[in-house]
Order: structure tokens, then sequence, then C-alpha cells
């Protein structure tokens, strides 16, 4: 059984308490008990895979909401991006329903974000990779009606400090964002600038040939769908990762024939 079939029917082996528990409780109609265990940063306990799944969808969602609130409205462009987000996982019926309500959540007033967050980075074992694609995702949502409000990278730059990612690496990250927007990412018809594939691959224009393959090799690693859903991404997410693989290995081969 999936990790939703286990939440959604009631059949599972872990608990989710906290704000998180009590969001997607409320969403699908659960009591989920109120404790939370401390989680070892070492192996997964029985349990803890789904919890990290969990977790993570429920973070996504609430949290994509209250970004695009951050501005004092949610544009049609930012409900879009929330959709396609849902149409990458493939999702349907109740999970769907899910995700929608779950959004909705993160737009209401009062919405315990910073508890959220807490919560969320202690769930994933402080993995980085996990928390660097919630955030890619978060910043995706933001650049949906291709802006970024000054409130929107406030919020965005307070989420990422919550999470323990450094200055520098926001602003790498968010330049990742913007570059993807131009073009539409991987699904986009629009052709990549050599400027937004240097944007993509984390690195400047005056970096060696060396350097610029190293973290074309780090970032692959970072979005191995396989590595992501044995690290906690919920495999309904997979997509989601391959298509960074895609816009990864696109600015990489960019850069390389612009070099020679």
């Amino acid at each position: 059984m999936s990790w939703w079939g286990k939440i959604a029917g009631g059949a599972f082996g872990f608990m989710l308490g906290g704000p998180l528990g009590a969001l997607i409780g409320a969403t699908i109609g659960h009591q989920f008990d109120s404790g939370i265990k401390t989680l070892d940063a070492g192996g997964w306990e029985p349990g803890d895979q789904e919890r990290v799944q969990t977790a993570f969808f429920t973070a996504t969602f609430s949290v994509m909401g209250h970004v695009a609130k951050a501005d004092g409205r949610v544009s049609k462009d930012e409900i879009k991006a929330a959709e396609q987000v849902m149409e990458s996982m493939n999702l349907s019926g109740d999970m769907r329903k899910a995700a929608i309500e779950l959004f909705n959540k993160g737009k209401y007033d009062g919405f315990p974000l910073d508890d959220v967050l807490r919560q969320f980075r202690r769930e994933c074992h402080r993995r980085q990779t996990l928390i660097r694609l919630f955030i890619e995702i978060q910043m995706q949502a933001a650049f949906a009606d291709g802006s970024l409000h000054p409130k929107e990278r406030d919020l965005l730059r307070h989420i990422c400090i919550s999470l323990g990612v450094p200055e520098q690496e926001f602003e790498a990250l968010l330049g990742a964002a913007g570059a993807e927007q131009h073009h539409g990412g991987a699904r986009g018809s629009a052709r990549m600038s050599l400027e937004d594939a240097y944007a993509i691959l984390e690195v400047s224009p005056q970096a060696s040939d060396r350097e610029i393959k190293k973290a074309y090799r780090v970032l692959m690693s970072r979005h191995h769908p396989d590595k992501l859903v044995a690290k906690g991404l919920p495999e309904e997410m997979m997509k989601i990762a391959t298509e960074k693989t895609q816009e990864i290995r696109a600015a990489y081969e960019l850069v390389k024939k612009s070099r020679g």
C-alpha cells in the first residue's frame, strides 16, 4: 500500500502530529496523535519514510498557498502553477482534493508558517536534497505570474533561513528559478539563453570548465529521482525531479556548446 493509501485509509504505522499532522488530518478527516517522536538523523525507522512523504506533501501545498498570498492576492497564474505541480504528480481524486485544500489552508490568516517549517525540517531529518527541492517548488510557484513581488522574495528568504539554507544558496536557487521561468522550464517552448543556462547550473560565466562540470554532476545527483524517493520524496513527485534533471542537462549542454 502506498503512503497515501495508508494515510487516507487510516492503516498507517506512524504518527504525524504537530502542525503538519493537524493540516493533513483536517484535510482528510483523520485524527492524528499529537505526539511527535524524536527522529534520529541516521537511518530509517519503521514508518519514517511514510512520515517524510506525508510531511513533504503537506508542507509543499500548504506553504505554496502561503507564498501565493504573500503579495496580498492569489493570481490565476499562481493557482495554475499549483495545478501544474499537481498534474506533474499525476494527482487525481482524493489526492488532488487534498492538495487543493492544503493550498487553500496556506492562504488563511494565522497560517503557522514557522511551526510548519520547523517540523518539516525535523521530519526530513534535515536532508538537504529534499529541502532544496521543496524550496525550488516554492520558488517556481512564486515566479508563476512572471514576476517576483518583494514580499514574495522576503518570504522565500525567510523560508530558506528557517530551513537552514544560507543566503548565498538562496540567491543561487532564486536565480535558477528565475531562469527557468524565462523559458517555461523543461516543458516550455521558449529557447533557453546562455545566461539562463549558467543560472540554472548555479555558476557564473567566469567559472572554469572543471567547475561547471562539477556543478552539473552535483545538481544531477541532488535531483536524481530514485535517490530523492529513497530519501522520502513521494513517488508521485518523481516527474518533478525528472523534469529538473532534464533542465539541468539542457543547461549543461548549452554551456558546453558555447565553449566549443
